[in-house]
């Protein structure tokens, strides 16, 4: 089961049309198979039909022996810039496709939403809604605008979670520091791990684990920076608490083992050192399909490890189950 895929519909409305500004994405299908998506005028990313056609992603996926994608959005659709009632659309539109997809092949996908987390009392009703059309968890910025994700207004949304039983999937968007990195691709290489670090950070500093600890929440991309520089945050945490325990007298290697990570960091050395870490059971195989910067293979870094079959089909299935609340059972 691979936790971290992402979709989009094939033929996404003119959102800058109907709401009369810019700054949403579209698709420009100008050659069979492949398309543009363009941020209004401005080209963003080239994509192929395994983006949006399920056909073809189940196809990929039995050459890839993958037997169950969780699929989710692509983090520039977040819109949390946009109006909320605006941004909501959106939500409902992308939530709308992704659950008819995983209604039209039940043993194949499962369905994360997103949500207009600019407006928490929007989100929260949009959250129940992805319920009642049979998402299993949400897909979230790793923070939303200038709220981080200690913010309690996102506390409010991440509570609903917990209440609702819907898994959280934490994903960089937006990433820091974006103006000063404008060569190298830098933004998706620094930045992109540094963001994930920042939402591990706000989530446990703030004491959210404490008070919701029934909430599932995963990181993408291995954590990001975190793991790598949790001996910093540890040794931060225990010689200046008077800045690190202002909401929280809880240490942040304290949670190790509470949240899980995807297994999307590209080396065995650091694939062991994060399992060693939060514990087999909350690494679970993700590939950022269909992208380049993810893993072309899925599920060749786990294979590869010298480790015992047990251990690897925790990574490869049991600890996305657990994270989705869900059994082998669940699929045909």
């Amino acid at each position: 089961m691979d936790i971290h895929t992402h979709i989009l519909p094939e033929n996404i409305p003119n959102f800058r049309e109907r709401f009369g500004y810019g700054g949403f994405i579209n698709l420009d299908h100008h050659k069979p198979c492949c398309a543009r998506m363009m941020k209004d005028d401005v080209f963003f990313r080239e994509i192929q039909d395994n983006c949006w056609d399920p056909r073809t992603r189940a196809k990929e996926c039995n050459h890839q022996q993958v037997d169950v994608q969780v699929l989710s959005t692509v983090p520039v659709m977040f819109s949390y810039w946009a109006k909320p009632e605006h941004a909501l659309e959106v939500a409902q539109f992308i939530n709308d496709h992704i659950a008819d997809v995983c209604q039209r092949y039940p043993d194949r996908f499962v369905g994360l939403g997103t949500l207009p987390m600019q407006d928490p009392a929007l989100a929260i009703r949009e959250l129940k809604r992805c319920k009642e059309i049979g998402l299993k968890g949400i897909e979230i910025g790793t923070h939303v605008n200038d709220w981080n994700l200690d913010a309690p207004e996102i506390f409010a949304v991440l509570e609903a979670c917990q209440d609702l039983d819907m898994a959280v999937f934490v994903h960089p968007w937006d990433m820091m520091g974006k103006e000063n990195m404008p060569k190298y691709w830098l933004p998706w290489l620094v930045g992109m791990p540094a963001e994930s670090s920042l939402a591990l950070c706000s989530l446990i500093f703030s004491g959210t684990f404490e008070k919701l600890p029934k909430l599932r929440v995963a990181i993408a991309h291995g954590g990001g920076s975190f793991p790598a520089t949790l001996g910093r945050i540890q040794h931060g945490f225990d010689v200046r608490p008077d800045l690190c325990a202002v909401d929280n007298p809880v240490a942040p290697r304290d949670y190790m083992g509470k949240f899980w990570i995807d297994s999307l960091v590209h080396d065995p050395k650091m694939l062991d050192y994060v399992t060693d870490l939060v514990g087999p059971n909350r690494v679970a195989l993700g590939t950022d399909y269909p992208f380049p910067l993810g893993e072309l293979e899925p599920g060749k870094l786990i294979h590869s490890m010298d480790w015992d079959d047990a251990k690897k089909e925790l990574l490869l299935s049991g600890a996305a189950l657990e994270w989705l609340n869900m059994s082998k059972s669940d699929f045909r």
